[in-house]
């Protein structure tokens, strides 16, 4: 068994050549999946602004629900074309960047990552990772990556390529091994779309060394139901129409939501071929076209509660209810 293990995940990992990470990059371009390290833990990354290879992270973590993920920049200019950077990000991105801190910003009206990677939210987490490795990867796949940890949900993060491989398997198309992760601890996040400064997530960099730069930080309690980052309880995006879930048809006056075959009737379709990945990437992208129309409510058709089904009720429910 150890034998068949070993040949399977060398197979997988490769190394850190330049040859290597060419290729690595050219996947995340083909809408792949590939795990990679930073300074903080390894993480899986696809390409943020392809919904379908998002959906592909969710699928792969076996995730309960589409949080927000991390996107990983190759520089502050890269950053500030899709969020509005603030002068405290500026200040921040200074002091801390590249490295282990994360910010959560509004997004650009003309964003193109991914709905899904946000969540269907305002606002984006951003981080400039200082790994050289990840530099290159992420200048080599012109394009920005999110990255959540490169690991089943639930599971301890992983801080060595081999970590990926026992928690991922040939869930992940490749994984660039750069050695063991430096800090060996997820990124610190700083809420800066809201008014004062907030610490979400405790991480690489400590409270101490940011409240030195900037003045005191609010810090969550994570009771807040607003969406703000990865690992935070989160409202996530709510049409301004009421939504009425597991409907046949569309009443009067509503817009009708399907999935799968045989829906003919319907205003816009999740997923034609009833494929759950291509729902999971089409779902925030469909509410929010449906909630700009003349409708006054949306009829969502019954999803399968199974794999990636699963988050999207969960996100349905949640959109249902708030």
């Amino acid at each position: 068994f150890d034998q068949i293990k070993m040949t399977q995940s060398d197979d997988i990992i490769l190394g850190a050549s330049p040859g290597n990470i060419a290729s690595a990059a050219a996947m995340i371009r083909d809408g792949k999946r590939v795990a990679f390290s930073t300074e903080t833990v390894y993480g899986l990354g696809a390409d943020a602004t392809n919904d379908e290879a998002i959906a592909g992270i969710f699928e792969a973590k076996g995730r309960p629900s589409f949080n927000p993920l991390i996107v990983h920049f190759i520089n502050t200019a890269q950053v500030a074309n899709v969020v509005d950077f603030s002068e405290t990000a500026t200040v921040l991105g200074e002091a801390f960047w590249p490295g282990a801190l994360t910010l959560v910003l509004k997004r650009k009206i003309d964003c193109p990552v991914s709905l899904l990677a946000s969540a269907g939210l305002e606002t984006l987490a951003v981080r400039v990772p200082s790994h050289p490795l990840a530099h290159e990867f992420l200048k080599q796949a012109r394009a920005p990556v999110a990255a959540p940890s490169a690991n089943r949900s639930g599971q301890i993060s992983p801080t060595t390529a081999e970590h990926v491989f026992e928690s991922l398997g040939d869930k992940v198309d490749a994984i660039l091994d750069g050695g063991p992760c430096a800090v060996g601890l997820e990124s610190t996040i700083i809420d800066l779309s809201c008014d004062t400064p907030t610490l979400l997530r405790p991480g690489g960099i400590a409270r101490e060394e940011i409240e030195a730069v900037i003045g005191p930080l609010e810090v969550s309690d994570g009771s807040d139901d607003a969406p703000r980052s990865p690992g935070m309880l989160s409202r996530h995006y709510a049409p301004s129409i009421p939504i009425r879930l597991n409907a046949d048809k569309a009443n009067d006056g509503e817009a009708f939501l399907a999935f799968g075959v045989g829906t003919d009737a319907a205003d816009v379709n999740l997923s034609q071929s009833g494929n759950l990945v291509e729902a999971a990437a089409n779902l925030f992208a469909m509410l929010r076209m449906l909630d700009q129309t003349k409708y006054n409510g949306i009829a969502v058709m019954k999803i399968p509660d199974s794999g990636l089904g699963i988050a999207i009720n969960d996100r349905l429910e949640r959109a249902a209810t708030s």
